[in-house]
């Protein structure tokens, strides 16, 4: 994740806390006061001793190089994923060499990367892992057979509720309360289909939700009918769409697509919390195939995932495509570690966003959004809202009610200041959700998530 004489900016390590209680906290201990035997390698190991409530201090140590993302090591008791330690060890890093000059590290740091050198080296000489015991494709299949079965039961109970629902009427949905969604999702998880349990979920926070929730309401229905019907008429489809099905009732899917090299620009980074499972989403531009893709880690709850990749760099590197219409890739060889970058997207206006919205719907009907960067837009207030208006024309595309409501929305105000700027995120059917922008001048990335 490093490179001899390129060190990340202050932006990109607080891009790593997993919660905005450590980055303020990592913040604090990123001045050299509470750090002592501080140093680092030209192979990205940083390492350090910082003060703690006790008479002992913290050991952390953190390895930049590591293939997946940055590895930490810290004796303090934190469960948190980077600790404020390795947070506020990679902020002092990220200030010059005069703060953790380059050394030998101490026995304690160098036994813990020797072993992390080791493990990485395993990895690349068994990619798939085979040394962990021969597969048992029959078993495999079996396995499959039996959880589509499952899958096939709680679709055919969800069409006959939502067939009640309707039959009922949708006034009904209000009266019963979130309690007959929550059984219903359950029923879903029971049947192996997480996908088909996360829009029923879905569905129960509609009712009572504010002026035209019924209509709301029977559109949500429908797309989940019409997922429900693909799957269980899946025969029928055409494989690329077969496989957008499986994937969107919760099965698991593996890449199949050849891979892919190319420069990949890292354009944003987010995680999406649950109470059992932290999603990052690591969105990808690649220069020269002009794709943009998407990476998804998962860590537990509580815990950011391991695979860090934070906004403006570039990495050369292979990626494999998932099936279906989706973006998903998986990160395959990496040539050279990721290093920082001005290079920006192309970028499309505001029509073409929608357009292109459009279009994906025809093979994903359940797609919520789209990546797209818009070019020489300004934000403008909407009344109570906000919207992205092209400079040329009078199109805008509004923002949605989730990017209204975060801070990034007044870093995106501030770095235009009624100038056009450049800015990435998703386009759909709620709005637009800025994630990055540039100004029209040189200058880094902002993240705005």
């Amino acid at each position: 994740m490093t490179q001899q004489g390129v060190r990340w900016t202050a932006d990109q390590v607080l891009a790593l806390a997993p919660d905005s209680t450590s980055r303020k906290a990592g913040s604090k201990l990123g001045t050299a006061d509470p750090w002592s035997g501080t140093g680092s390698s030209r192979e990205g190991a940083v390492w350090g001793l910082c003060e703690g409530s006790g008479g002992t201090p913290y050991r952390t140590v953190v390895d930049t190089a590591d293939g997946t993302g940055p590895a930490y090591r810290c004796s303090c008791p934190s469960r948190k994923f980077p600790c404020k330690h390795a947070l506020g060890l990679l902020l002092l890093w990220s200030g010059g060499e005069g703060a953790t000059p380059a050394g030998r590290a101490p026995d304690w740091a160098e036994q813990w990367i020797a072993g992390r050198r080791r493990t990485q080296e395993k990895r690349e000489a068994d990619p798939t892992g085979s040394g962990s015991g021969p597969a048992d494709p029959e078993g495999a299949r079996r396995r499959a057979e039996r959880r589509a079965e499952r899958i096939t039961s709680g679709a055919t109970e969800l069409e006959e509720r939502l067939a009640d629902l309707l039959r009922s009427g949708l006034a009904t949905a209000e009266q019963s309360g979130y309690t007959l969604w929550e059984e219903t999702a359950a029923r879903m998880v029971d049947a192996q289909a997480p996908g088909l349990a996360s829009r029923v979920r879905e569905l129960g926070a509609i009712p009572g939700s504010g002026p035209s929730w019924p209509v709301r309401l029977l559109e949500e229905c429908a797309l989940l009918h019409l997922l429900d019907r693909g799957w269980l008429h899946r025969e029928r489809l055409p494989e690329t769409l077969a496989a957008t099905v499986r994937a969107r009732v919760g099965l698991p899917t593996s890449p199949t697509g050849p891979p892919v090299r190319d420069h990949w620009l890292v354009l944003a980074q987010y995680d999406t919390p649950d109470p059992k499972l932290t999603t990052r989403r690591i969105w990808l531009h690649g220069t020269a195939s002009g794709r943009t893709a998407l990476l998804l880690s998962y860590g537990a709850a509580g815990r950011a995932p391991e695979l860090t990749l934070p906004v403006g760099l570039a990495l050369d590197a292979e990626v494999s495509a998932h099936p279906g219409a989706g973006q998903r890739v998986s990160l395959g060889e990496q040539f050279a570690p990721p290093v920082l970058t001005g290079t920006r997207p192309p970028g499309m206006t505001t029509a073409e966003a929608t357009a292109r919205y459009g279009e994906i719907l025809r093979h994903d009907p359940w797609q919520d959004s789209v990546p797209v960067t818009l070019d020489n837009v300004i934000p403008t207030p909407d009344g109570d809202a906000w919207q992205l208006a092209d400079t040329e024309g009078d199109r805008a595309l509004p923002l949605t009610s989730a990017a209204v409501s975060r801070p990034g929305l007044w870093r995106l105000v501030a770095l235009s200041g009624g100038a056009p700027v450049k800015v990435f995120g998703e386009c759909g059917h709620r709005g637009f959700t800025p994630l990055t922008a540039w100004p029209t001048t040189p200058g880094e990335a902002v993240r705005l998530c």
